[in-house]
């Protein structure tokens, strides 16, 4: 005889009376008790232990309480296992652009073609020279041999009576 759990054993609902635990018990054990079954002994006297055994847990209100935690506990769904994954960076995705994307660099494109036109339009205008080479640039005949070495060379290229400094009184 084997029962899952002493209510299955004692054929009673699991919220049973302490009366109705008795009656079952009393009913049971005629069925299982050795002088008065026509089971064979062993098997007889294995039901009645078993019998004994679910009646004296489940009269006991503390031992009941214990036993009715134990069996829900036992009974329950085991917990989903918790995955413990390193979060993982998506790969980089090449895709194409997008029409507004599209749109943004014509723009800007446009926007770098109008400063240089606009640029070069007002230096034209201004009567400027578009490319000057400057005075020290190597080759430059005509400036060759004045660059200034020290101090003093500064001081003497300046136009006579031209201040070399601010004076202290503004101009």
């Amino acid at each position: 005889m084997a029962a899952l759990n002493h209510y299955e054993l004692l054929e009673i609902a699991s919220n049973a009376s302490p009366q109705d635990l008795r009656q079952a018990f009393r009913r049971l054990s005629k069925r299982y008790h050795p002088d008065t079954t026509t089971l064979p002994a062993a098997q007889a006297a294995e039901g009645f232990r078993q019998l004994q055994l679910a009646y004296l847990t489940l009269s006991d209100p503390e031992r009941r309480r214990v036993y009715d935690t134990s069996l829900s506990q036992a009974q329950a769904p085991p917990a989903p296992p918790v995955w413990r994954v390193a979060p993982v960076k998506p790969a980089p995705v090449r895709r194409a652009l997008s029409g507004g994307e599209w749109f943004a660099l014509l723009l800007l494109g446009l926007a770098v073609v109008f400063s240089l036109v606009l640029g070069v339009g007002l230096a034209w205008a201004r009567g400027t020279e578009l490319l000057r080479e400057p005075s020290w640039w190597p080759g430059n005949e005509q400036t060759a041999g004045t660059l200034p070495s020290t101090a003093t060379d500064v001081v003497s290229a300046a136009p006579p009576g031209a201040a070399v400094q601010p004076s202290a009184a503004g101009a």
